[in-house]
């Protein structure tokens, strides 16, 4: 079974899923785990860090407990894919930059948690898939909507349908990996990246994630009402008045104080 490991490093919450032997497939353990780890973060950290052990990063949902609950009810499923939604929500609500470093792989519902991060750091050997139609299932936890909202529809479909493995650089292409590094990097090119937007302005990172996660669902109008808002609080705030003395300065901004 796959737990997760959740350590703090500084203003990083670096979560780990740790289920080598099983490739890090998750259940309702995971999803709780991190759903917690990520509702209500502590004020002091600035940026969260998903990965798996073992050199891979999740092979999706674990099959043995995916076939036991098979002899439960549909309400015990429900239950199962409420707890897996809600996982995806909070990363995708939490208003700290998370992102995916990806060794190995991420099929299924581990594609799904990579994809609701706001950033993927993938090793350039690392295929991702939808294996579900292998096993007579269909997708879950929201992938389709992420791959549609990035990719073809037929290539999406090419993916569900006939299960094939996409490599990181076609993904690194189509823009849903940020970074590709040589196999073991991913893992410290996240920890880079996470270190630099730890220093970067909070306030103003949270509404950006909102305004990209929130902007295919509204229209101009909606969409310009919601940025004028962000925009016209943050110019009156601490972190707008740093960063614009510090521009006129010439000198790097300081958001740590903020």
């Amino acid at each position: 079974m796959t737990c997760v490991r959740a350590q703090r490093q500084g203003p990083l919450l670096i979560l780990t899923l740790d289920g080598a032997a099983i490739r890090n497939a998750i259940g309702p353990e995971v999803y709780e785990g991190i759903t917690a780890a990520l509702t209500d973060p502590d004020p002091m950290l600035r940026a969260v860090v998903i990965t798996g052990a073992g050199g891979y990063f999740c092979a999706g949902g674990n099959i043995q407990s995916l076939k036991a609950s098979a002899q439960g009810t549909m309400a015990q499923a429900t239950a199962r894919t409420d707890l897996l939604n809600t996982m995806i929500r909070a990363i995708t609500d939490c208003p700290l930059p998370v992102i995916a470093a990806v060794e190995g792989g991420a099929a299924g519902v581990g594609l799904a948690l990579a994809m609701a991060c706001d950033l993927i750091v993938s090793a350039e050997d690392a295929k991702f898939t939808l294996s579900y139609a292998k096993i007579g299932l269909s997708p879950d936890g929201g992938v389709t909507h992420f791959l549609r909202a990035a990719l073809p529809r037929q290539m999406v479909m090419d993916m569900a349908l006939r299960a094939r493995p996409v490599s990181a650089d076609t993904f690194h292409r189509f823009g849903l990996i940020a970074d590709l590094t040589a196999p073991g990097g991913a893992m410290p090119a996240a920890l880079t990246i996470a270190q630099t937007l730890a220093a970067g302005p909070r306030t103003s990172q949270t509404s950006i994630k909102h305004q990209v996660n929130i902007a295919a669902q509204n229209d101009l109008a909606t969409q310009q009402r919601l940025e004028a808002h962000d925009m016209n609080t943050a110019r009156f705030g601490p972190e707008a008045a740093e960063g614009l003395s510090a521009f006129l300065d010439k000198r790097r901004p300081d958001f740590t104080k903020t």
